[in-house]
């Protein structure tokens, strides 16, 4: 299935995806240093690499296998490079990177300040619920996270969501804190901090936040909704027209509770969409949110419950570029509007409305939702749960079984064309309370029905003996044809993630990783992160992680969670279990970067690739991708120019002053360096014996390697 999807997409233009750096990770194990590294999903699968440790070659011939091996020999003192190898010729080398002393990274954030509402109450609508008559005390947790590459470096950069503890959940009452979004870059350095305002309410329906380069430029940009209030990451009011930065919209009145005017919640006032540098966090364009708001009781109740629940994605709607696309209801009316980015302005692509019951998208979308090209044509079309819209905003189908809390797209049944979605549904008279259905047509290929709410559902491939994805929601497990493997729940209904090696997916749920045994029919934990380090996961009784994706070494994912006695610090978990199995990072596979994208929107749903690996990887094609060009290597987009001279020179020159220069060899040692560097131009001199040399330039613009070879 994976070669025909390929084959297919090869007939459309080429998506632009982001350029990565090799990724290299080391982490100290017991029997020496374990290292992992990037395959690129734009390289040939036929790279070779070298690994170098201090300057010590570790094997004779370049490594052609999988990208990740054990140094018997390692410390924590080792520094690791890694050399791309095609046809004999060296096509780019790793930063030098030292070993982490255990399997995970501490991040040590900004966590925001403590702060009281005004008099408060907060409870399930209607119903009497706590009082705070001189304001309720709250503090800040880190919630979800995003990954962008947001200076263009190759590297990811993390986006941090702070939630408050008065965060709520439309259907209740209560004034919340503001909610903040931080970037910061892997080593834990912050680059800026968004406040959304008062007028943005905190909870897991409100802010969905998206990550991606829209225009092609090498950087990601933010975007999300916001209001008057907003402060950007340079300080300044996100404002549009007249409306004024200190306008309070929000429903202060804490004896109501119930109505349009329920306490907490925010129905009136101007509502933004803004794009955001991701590098500074600076404002650079704003729009009339949309879907817009209208009336309240259009959207099915008096108190705003359906119409503040939102959902966004990114998706490539022309095949090439990507789009943002913004959804506002489920229940019932439901939206979506889709942007592009043209110079560095928010312009409208499209808006879908449903907004009669029984028609279109009408009550079938979800707390989450999934982008894929569905219909093989090399655009992306939105899976907005029990219903489909196309690229271009036209309604594709409905299967009328409504709305629900989980669903998950993939080649569930590689024994079919196409692509295919299991999906659980709460309403009680559907047909099915569970299902698996074509993503293409909405037909259903099998289901149960269950006569009940359905709150959780889960496919992923956790059985070897069984070709496919298997599912289940409670005590019974189903091939991806709908047949009984067992009596038996695997563990936990929650997330999926690759870990140990092999090609069935694991199940994170909390705080651990756990194993299903197909011989066994039981599961077991695989590992425990809180046995290594204080760890906490995030919305409340979802137990999700602050983000689970491939953002360092090898195809395996990785896991950040929250300290839960520092909740100043996350921490990254990477795997050390060694694998055979050699894979391009799944960061380049569409339908995988994507759920990326979308994997933190309301209800918290796990990321999956596009195609099926549970048969192996040695025949998978290489995804039809061009990506986009390191900003940090052009100079017109702020960027440095090195270059090698006689005499053991290096030449530097920039658009920017020059505040530091250091050059390192390809084994990680010092060679050079120069700081207070006046101007954008200088030269340096390296010991004799070096020719292919790492040069690091930090200008006034951001930090930026170039490899240089010495004539």
């Amino acid at each position: 299935m994976a070669v025909l999807l390929c084959m297919a997409l090869s007939l459309a233009g080429q998506r632009k995806m982001e350029s990565l750096d090799r990724g290299v990770v080391a982490v100290k194990v017991t029997n020496g240093v374990f290292l992992s590294w990037r395959l690129l999903g734009d390289e040939s699968m036929d790279m070779q690499f070298n690994v170098y440790r201090n300057g010590q070659l570790l094997s004779g011939s370049p490594f052609s296998g999988a990208t990740n091996l054990v140094d018997a020999s390692g410390t924590t003192l080792s520094s690791y490079t890694v050399e791309a190898v095609l046809e004999g010729q060296i096509q780019n080398i790793s930063q030098p990177v030292t070993p982490w002393a255990s399997q995970y990274k501490t991040l040590q954030l900004n966590r925001p300040a403590a702060g009281v509402t005004p008099p408060n109450a907060s409870g399930n609508v209607g119903k009497a619920g706590t009082s705070y008559p001189d304001g309720q005390n709250y503090t800040y947790t880190p919630n979800d996270c995003m990954v962008g590459d947001v200076d263009g470096d190759g590297q990811y950069e993390l986006i941090v969501k702070w939630d408050p503890s008065n965060s709520h959940d439309n259907s209740q009452y209560g004034i919340t804190g503001n909610v903040y979004v931080d970037a910061y870059e892997l080593n834990g350095t912050q680059l800026w901090r968004i406040d959304l305002g008062r007028n943005i309410r905190a909870g897991a329906h409100y802010t969905q936040i998206m990550v991606a380069d829209y225009d092609g430029d090498g950087k990601a940009e933010v975007v999300m909704k916001t209001a008057p209030g907003t402060v950007d990451g340079q300080g300044k009011n996100v404002l549009m027209g007249s409306d004024a930065p200190n306008a309070d919209y929000r429903n202060l009145d804490p004896t109501k509770i119930s109505g349009s005017t329920m306490v907490g919640t925010v129905l009136t006032g101007p509502e933004y969409l803004t794009l955001f540098d991701g590098t500074t966090g600076a404002g650079l364009h704003s729009v009339a949110f949309a879907p817009v708001r209208s009336s309240i009781s259009s959207w099915g109740d008096s108190y705003g419950n359906r119409s503040e629940r939102y959902l966004a994605c990114v998706a490539y709607l022309d095949g090439v570029n990507p789009s943002v696309v913004m959804g506002r209801g489920y229940y019932a009316k439901t939206c979506l509007s889709a942007f592009d980015v043209v110079n560095k302005q928010l312009v409208k692509r499209w808006d879908y409305v449903a907004s009669s019951s029984g028609t279109g998208a009408y009550g079938q979308g979800n707390h989450n939702l999934s982008v894929a090209d569905v219909d093989a044509d090399g655009k992306d079309e939105i899976i907005y749960g029990a219903c489909a819209i196309n690229d271009n905003g036209a309604f594709m189908y409905r299967t009328g079984l409504g709305h629900g809390d989980a669903m998950h797209l993939s080649d569930l049944n590689p024994d079919r064309p196409g692509l295919e979605v299991f999906c659980v549904h709460e309403e009680t008279s559907a047909a099915y309370g569970y299902e698996m259905h074509d993503a293409a047509t909405g037909e259903v290929l099998w289901g149960v029905k269950t006569g009940t709410d359905v709150g959780r559902g889960v496919s992923a491939d956790i059985d070897g003996a069984h070709r496919g994805f298997e599912a289940w929601v409670n005590d019974v497990l189903y091939s991806c044809t709908g047949e009984v493997i067992a009596n038996a729940k695997p563990g936990s209904v929650n997330f999926r993630v690759y870990w140990d090696g092999d090609l069935q997916d694991e199940l994170l749920d909390g705080v651990a990783i756990g194993k299903w045994n197909s011989i066994s029919k039981t599961s077991s934990t695989l590992i425990n992160f809180g046995n290594l380090v204080s760890s906490a996961s995030c919305n409340s009784t979802k137990k999700t992680p602050c983000l689970s994706a491939d953002i360092l070494g090898d195809w395996r994912e990785e896991v950040i969670l929250y300290n839960a006695n520092d909740p100043s610090k996350i921490n990254i978990f990477t795997t050390v279990i060694p694998t055979d199995h050699r894979l391009f990072t799944l960061m380049h596979d569409p339908v995988y970067r994507l759920a990326v994208a979308w994997q933190n929107v309301a209800y918290n749903q796990p990321p999956h690739l596009g195609f099926y690996i549970g048969d192996g990887v040695d025949d998978l094609v290489a995804p039809n991708i061009e990506t986009i060009p390191l900003a940090v290597n052009n100079r017109q987009q702020g960027g440095v120019e090195v270059y090698g001279m006689r005499g053991q020179r290096i030449g530097i020159k920039a658009d920017a002053e020059i505040l530091e220069v250091v050059v390192h060899g390809i084994t990680g040692q010092l060679l050079a360096g120069q700081g207070a560097v006046s101007g954008d131009e200088t030269e340096l001199t390296v010991p004799l014996g070096h020719r292919l040399c790492l040069v690091k330039v930090t200008t006034r613009t951001g930090t930026q390697v170039r490899k240089v070879v010495l004539p």
